[in-house]
């Protein structure tokens, strides 16, 4: 299967919102029961999630609040009331225990934790590897704004690649990037997907349903990999039929391994 590229926020306190990114073209929906719920809804919100994904076909996450609320609890007997393919986004972890404990809380489940300060950046290995049930990892940048006291995001480039880099490390999935705030800019959101792609993510999480093909259409291969990666493994299926050791392309290119893979990995997503 293709990895996900696109990754859309529902509010679970908006059952209307919800059933809409259940039927929309987003590859993962995930119901959010943390900063898009007021406090006063967090109950409410917790009985759509029970409502609306008690039987799902689709890939899903829930977001729930951290250990430090007084919903977290709440929010991990819901999920453990779901089906185990519904994945658990854990949102500003800083530590591996945390990890662990929810782990424990929901055992089989996948764990997708969330990096959204300084001190989960710099543990972001530790993190990355806590518990063989972690899917992915990622970051809120947000809140990682707001505590490095960055306004831009020449500011957070070294902690996107810090992130790329535990994944990678800890054989996870690439990271999707943090979601494009302004929706109806969908040129900027274009551009810093480009960005964001050239620095290692893969895929974006989204607020409005709006962004899913602008996201989609970033992140796919242009047609130009696509045929150079159909090169790459047509050159070595040939060279290894011919016994051949060194292999090149037309342009003079001599493969590596890293090469291969990454052919691979450009044509699965063309697919």
């Amino acid at each position: 299967m293709s990895p996900p590229l696109t990754f859309l926020y529902a509010p679970a306190d908006r059952p209307d919102r919800v059933r809409k990114a259940l039927e929309s073209a987003a590859d993962v929906v995930l119901a959010d029961l943390e900063d898009a719920v007021a406090p006063a809804r967090k109950d409410e919100a917790r009985a759509n999630v029970l409502e609306l994904l008690g039987s799902v076909s689709r890939p899903v996450q829930v977001r729930v609040n951290h250990p430090s609320t007084p919903w977290h609890e709440a929010d991990l007997a819901t999920v453990a009331s779901l089906p185990l393919e519904v994945g658990v986004r854990l949102p500003k972890v800083e530590s591996p225990e945390e990890v662990r404990a929810v782990a424990a809380a929901v055992p089989g489940r996948a764990l997708h934790p969330l990096i959204e300060s300084a001190l989960g950046i710099e543990r972001a290995l530790e993190i990355a590897t806590a518990s063989p049930r972690i899917a992915s990892i990622g970051l809120g940048e947000a809140d990682l704004r707001s505590d490095l006291g960055v306004s831009d995001d020449a500011g957070l480039t070294w902690a996107r690649s810090r992130v790329i880099v535990a994944a990678r490390a800890a054989r996870l999935s690439p990271p999707a990037m943090s979601a494009y705030v302004n929706v109806r800019d969908l040129e900027g959101l274009a551009v810093s997907c480009r960005a964001g792609r050239a620095l290692g993510f893969r895929g974006r999480t989204a607020i409005h349903p709006v962004q899913l093909e602008t996201i989609r259409a970033a992140f796919l291969p242009t047609p130009q990999e696509v045929s150079r990666a159909r090169e790459v493994i047509a050159r070595v299926a040939g060279a290894t039929a011919a016994g051949v050791g060194a292999i090149a392309l037309a342009d003079g290119t001599f493969l590596d391994v890293a090469m291969v893979e990454q052919a691979r990995t450009v044509l699965s997503l063309a697919e």
